[in-house]
């Protein structure tokens, strides 16, 4: 504003004044070079130059007069002279005629040189859960299906992700707008290779086509600590979702995810990357993991052997799969407990004989185990429920529920982690959130508290083959944790 001042004030006692605002920039230069390199006794003297040289220019009032110079030392001068410099000291002819026409100059910018132009792909990939529709997996990853549905049911390709299969994997890119730019549906069973239905969104709709992609394999390792909740580790350490997910499934028998999380927990990861032209296209099963909860260890093995169901072993062989999980939803918190509480819509006191779990709408319910279908409909506060009878007289319910999974019926067998329902609020619900029941034969218990069983552990020369590879994973995390340490330092 300063400046602006002072070039008007100049231009008023005509052009000749436009060789004396040059060299008052100039003049500033020179002070306010020495301001920054003097003392402030130094910096006084330049200023008490400036009001004596500048006096002409400068309105009388002293305020502004002050205000004016501060104004000045503060402008990028040098652009100011250059700019000035320009001028002629006689108008121009488009000037003196009044043209009002506007002369504007293309600029070609290399934007790739700059490298300005490059954003990261929004690339997110999720894991095929029992019972799941492409529906289901898309709404889990919060991609909008709007006019894809219609596409799959017509395109003769497209079509064949009306049937996916649980534990395959499903890869979306979104742009920076949040629309799909495409999605890719593993199909094949070799885990070296992809054998894949991709859809890419056109201008015209979309465009299914199959493709096979040869994957390199590589084993990654990563460490982290828990600060404030587990995804948050995850991506502070760069653990991919996917991967932080199995980590939850693993251990879901051992440790609550909900209620027993402690800052200070600490996780260690080896696991299976799968690259395409050098780039990480998609994460693989974890091989081995540590994790530290309240200072105890918990470790687990992927082991694949004759005779025995592929899965997760703990360090003495012993199967990591349970005959219940902890919980039937994988993230979420607890809202209230097994006990007797003040129920908000009856507004009496009562037994609460299961455990609700808050959660979005739409939240994956899965199966606690596995078993037959008991009940599926809607009844009274409970809304809509899902009954599972288990072994040993064992059975659940899990209520509240916004829909049923689909295909979930009467009979129906059932897996432990199948998804049976999504969260929602039906019946005597004040929120979404999922009611959860287990019970003995007809008695309701404490799902928190009950205790179940491990699998049959390893045998014999299963035994010997897991240790050996045990040892070869736990050799590959201590060093990898003393690289880590060492670069880190």
């Amino acid at each position: 504003m300063a400046l602006y001042w002072c070039f008007l004030k100049a231009n008023r006692r005509r052009s000749s004044k436009i060789p004396m605002l040059q060299r008052l920039l100039e003049q500033t230069i020179q002070i306010s070079a020495l301001v920054f390199a003097k003392s402030k006794a130094a910096g006084a003297r330049a200023f008490n130059h400036a009001d004596h040289w500048m006096a002409p220019l400068l309105p009388s009032n002293p305020a502004l007069r002050k205000r004016a110079i501060v104004g000045l030392f503060s402008l990028p001068v040098l652009g100011a002279v250059a700019a000035v410099a320009s001028v002629d000291s006689a108008p121009s002819a488009a000037f003196q005629q009044g043209s009002q026409d506007a002369v504007v100059e293309a600029i070609e910018l290399n934007l790739s040189e700059q490298q300005v132009f490059y954003v990261a792909p929004l690339v997110s990939e999720e894991k095929v859960r029992r019972g799941e529709s492409l529906a289901d997996v898309l709404r889990r990853m919060g991609v909008s299906t709007v006019g894809l549905t219609q596409f799959i049911k017509h395109d003769p390709v497209a079509s064949q992700l009306t049937k996916l299969k649980a534990g395959r994997i499903v890869s979306v890119q979104l742009n920076a707008m949040g629309e799909l730019v495409w999605l890719r549906y593993k199909s094949g069973l070799d885990e070296d290779s992809l054998d894949s239905i991709l859809i890419q969104r056109t201008k015209a709709g979309y465009l299914a086509k199959k493709e096979s992609v040869l994957f390199d394999k590589q084993v990654v390792f990563k460490a982290g600590r828990v600060e404030s909740t587990l995804f948050a580790a995850a991506d502070k350490a760069d653990l991919p979702d996917s991967v932080a997910v199995q980590l939850t499934e693993i251990f879901g028998s051992e440790i609550d995810f909900h209620r027993e999380l402690k800052n200070g927990d600490e996780f260690r990861v080896v696991y299976e990357d799968y690259l395409v032209d050098g780039r990480s296209a998609r994460t693989g099963r974890i091989l081995a993991v540590e994790f530290i909860n309240s200072g105890r260890s918990y470790r687990a093995y992927w082991f694949s052997a004759n005779g025995y169901p592929s899965g997760y072993f703990d360090e003495n062989g012993r199967s990591l799969r349970k005959s219940f999980l902890r919980s039937p939803l994988a993230v979420s918190r607890i809202t209230s407990g097994f006990s007797r509480r003040f129920h908000p819509i009856l507004g009496r006191w009562q037994a609460h004989e299961g455990v609700d779990y808050a959660a979005p709408t739409g939240t994956p319910v899965m199966a606690t185990a596995s078993g037959t279908v008991k009940s599926v409909g809607s009844q009274s506060g409970y809304g809509n429920i899902v009954e599972i009878q288990h072994h040993s007289n064992y059975s659940t319910a899990y209520a509240h529920l916004s829909a049923f999974a689909r295909g979930i019926h009467k009979g129906q067998k059932v897996e432990q982690g199948q998804i049976i329902g999504f969260v929602g609020s039906t019946g005597w619900a004040t929120g979404p959130h999922l009611h959860y029941e287990f019970r003995i034969g007809s008695v309701p218990k404490d799902p928190l508290t009950v205790d179940v069983a491990h699998n049959i552990p390893l045998q014999y020369a299963a035994l010997e083959q897991f240790k050996r590879q045990q040892l070869s994973l736990d050799r590959r995390m201590q060093l990898a944790s003393q690289t880590r340490l060492a670069s880190s330092q």
